[in-house]
């Protein structure tokens, strides 16, 4: 794995480096950090009629092990929050279906504040199976045999500085910079540096408020080419009551998206914002850029019992796959917890329900930039026992880059659409133990009827603790993929022991 050994001492390097300055200022008489290490290990083995995805007449049934040591770090403090969970999984398959392997998994998310009050840095990190093609054959669990699988790994680190110009205005800078590698040799690797300077006025203007902005965004692709794309615009915001806002900007951008110099272009948007109560938010916004319009709705609504939210995008993507939280799956979890307010204890809240409902990402990797609209509709109903969950995702991938010749889905096909739905039940049976029930459809498809796939699985899982701190889960797994090419029928029992130390 040509990341692997790389990428999670880097992380560690980050990690480990940056408790130092908290320790500091607890010696100084600062509040002193919380800080839990919780290692693990955990083993599942996996009965499978289908090892390799394999069409029927071809299947291999085997015997998967998998242990899997890891650990976990939560460290909360006045100047440092984050959370590290990293494992890695030795997989060995008894009937010598393939050779053992090694997987490993990251997930990491935290939020420094460097100088009190000023000087900021946000960083993350991801590793993660993930499908190369959008047309190649899609699975829902790491350890089948699938040559269209490939281990990705993502790390983004942002330093950011904010203050007040007296009580004239805000300002903030910001420099983003993420990496994202693969094993495969046929994936491009994805490094993008964004770069923001941002002034508004202060509240004290009351209802108007005005904004001035400088950006610029590169992005450069091991197996295409390098983009920029400059912007600068001025925004005005009227609140025409304290529930209700309006919002104008304007401005110019310049880049190299579809030409081999950069071009420059008008730009322009409108929005609108509404929050009737603390439980209802609506927000719209829809604006002009070099290559057609873009827009951005999104609608929340709570009650005591259920969470309701819609969301419709349409922008530039670098990576339709890079962040998780765009996937279906993801998206599944971050609905549920947006009301968190803090950002690194809703990003560990939603890794832990990923991890624990076994959800996978879907998505596909890309070597140019590329135009995306995500649309997502969620329903959850949340009970004393019982969680009811209804997802509902569509994303509309198109090349926006036509000045590279590089081969990925989106050379294939000049759409790719990718239309998901899903069911989550969750059961408390006792105070220890829960059932989880998911039902899932995904179908993919492309410019000929060869690109079209349908995949739909059912999971059923009972888990629960078997010890003060040790857990088991019992699991059933069914899948059947439709399509011309790769055709499959799944079916798994898994078992699994995860002991805390």
């Amino acid at each position: 794995m040509k990341h692997s050994y790389l990428a999670l001492p880097v992380s560690l390097l980050l990690l480990l480096s940056v408790p130092m300055a908290g320790a500091q200022d607890a010696t100084s008489g600062a509040v002193k950090q919380g800080v839990s290490i919780v290692p693990r290990v955990s083993v599942t083995e996996t009965l499978t009629n289908n090892v390799a995805l394999s069409s029927s007449a071809t299947a291999q049934s085997d015997q998967v092990t998998e242990i899997s040591p890891g650990v976990r770090i939560n460290i909360e403090g006045p100047r440092l929050k984050t959370y590290f969970d990293y494992s890695l999984d030795h997989v060995d398959y008894a009937q010598g279906s393939a050779a053992s392997r090694n997987l490993n998994a990251l997930s990491t998310f935290g939020s420094l504040e460097a100088v009190e009050n000023w000087a900021f840095i946000d960083f993350s990190g991801n590793i993660s199976q993930q499908a190369i093609s959008a047309f190649g054959t899609q699975s829902n669990n790491n350890t089948a045999i699938n040559t269209n699988s490939t281990e990705v790994a993502t790390y983004n680190l942002s330093p950011y500085v904010k203050g007040h110009f007296g009580d004239f205005a805000n300002y903030e800078a910001r420099v983003s910079r993420s990496v994202s590698s693969s094993d495969s040799a046929t994936a491009s690797n994805t490094a993008s540096t964004n770069s923001v300077v941002k002034v508004s006025n202060t509240s004290a203007f009351r209802s108007l408020g005005w904004s001035a902005d400088v950006s610029r965004q590169q992005v450069s692709y091991s197996a295409g080419r390098a983009t920029e794309d400059d912007n600068y615009s001025l925004g005005l915001t009227y609140a025409i009551t304290p529930q209700i806002n309006v919002s104008a900007n304007g401005g110019q951008e310049s880049n190299n998206y579809t030409s081999l110099d950069k071009q420059s272009y008008n730009t322009s948007s409108v929005g609108m914002n509404w929050s009737p109560s603390q439980n209802t938010k609506l927000s719209a916004l829809t604006g002009k850029r070099s290559f057609g319009n873009t827009h951005n709705l999104s609608f929340e609504h709570r009650t005591a019992r259920t969470q309701w939210r819609f969301s419709d995008s349409k922008d530039v993507s670098v990576n339709p796959n890079q962040n998780g939280l765009d996937n279906s799956a993801y998206q599944q979890a971050s609905n549920l917890y947006s009301a968190i307010a803090d950002p690194v204890e809703r990003a560990r809240l939603i890794d832990e329900y990923v991890r624990n409902n076994s959800l996978t990402a879907n998505g596909f990797l890309t070597s140019a930039v590329s135009l995306q609209r995500s649309q997502n509709l969620s329903f959850a109903l949340l009970g004393i026992r019982d969680t009811l969950t209804f997802l509902l995702t569509r994303t509309e991938n198109n090349r926006l880059d036509t000045v590279v010749n590089v081969i990925d889905s989106l050379s294939n096909a000049s759409t790719v659409i990718q239309n998901g739905f899903s069911v989550n039940y969750s059961h408390r049976l006792t105070p220890d133990y829960s059932l989880g029930v998911l039902l899932s459809r995904q179908a993919t498809s492309g410019d000929t009827t060869s690109q079209e796939t349908t995949l739909k699985s059912l999971n059923v899982n009972v888990t629960g603790k078997v010890g003060k701190k040790a857990a088991a889960s019992l699991g059933l797994r069914h899948v059947v993929s439709d399509s011309l090419t790769s055709p499959y029928t799944e079916t798994a029992v898994t078992g699994n022991l995860n002991v805390q130390f």
